[in-house]
């Protein structure tokens, strides 16, 4: 297994430079990590700086706290796509879930999935914010959507990631829709745990020091 592939090598930090989503970008292309995650506004360098690379640009949309109107959140997804976004990852309506008012989730993510057609969709669910049940019904959601996959975490809340979250979200979408684990996850040994139980990609600020640590075990 090529741990590398399943890496969204990430930085999403309000303070990250130019400078620093340049180095972010050199890294993905050295270590040959599936993508790199950034913000929005970030996408025309990160587009520039992977050239013909095979990494693909995910941005972030609606980050980190979801709550801003379809419509916002449609305009960045094209906005970022049109400057080279491969992939999307927008942050689900929290408020609208916890409301019970699903009609309103559903129509959000739809939307937003319609707009962007074939571009691959995550849907951030921010599962510290969520019980059980509302995990399932969040997954459900997404698969009526029409989303590509669900995602635990912004790594902006409370917590991040969580095996039993992992496993209630596979559960669920069964093999509907891909998993994607972020926030919190630093090490080998717990990226191998995630992609164990489930899940389908691995957002991480510390892919390049997982690889080093590889790289050491093998020599």
């Amino acid at each position: 297994m090529e741990l590398n592939r399943y890496i969204d090598h990430t930085l999403l930090s309000a303070s990250a430079t130019e400078s620093e989503i340049l180095k972010l970008c050199e890294e993905a292309v050295k270590y040959n990590f599936y993508s790199v995650c950034v913000n929005s506004s970030y996408v025309p360098i990160a587009k520039q700086a992977l050239g013909r690379s095979e990494v693909k640009i995910c941005s972030v949309v609606g980050f980190p706290l979801g709550a801003m109107s379809t419509e916002a959140k449609i305009f960045e997804a094209k906005n970022a796509i049109d400057q080279g976004a491969t992939e999307i990852d927008m942050v689900m309506n929290i408020g609208r879930l916890k409301s019970k008012n699903h009609v309103a989730v559903l129509k959000d993510i739809s939307a937003v999935k319609r707009a962007i057609g074939l571009t691959t969709l995550k849907v951030i669910l921010e599962i510290s914010e969520l019980s059980k049940n509302e995990i399932v019904k969040a997954c459900e959601i997404c698969i009526d959507a029409k989303a590509d996959f669900v995602k635990t975490s912004t790594g902006f809340s409370k917590s991040g990631a969580t095996l039993t979250a992992v496993k209630i979200m596979r559960k669920t979408v069964k093999d509907k829709l891909k998993v994607k684990a972020s926030g919190g996850i630093r090490d080998v040994e717990t990226a191998l745990k995630y992609i164990e139980v489930g899940s389908d990609r691995i957002g991480a600020s510390a892919g390049v020091s997982m690889m080093n640590n590889l790289v050491s075990r093998a020599s």
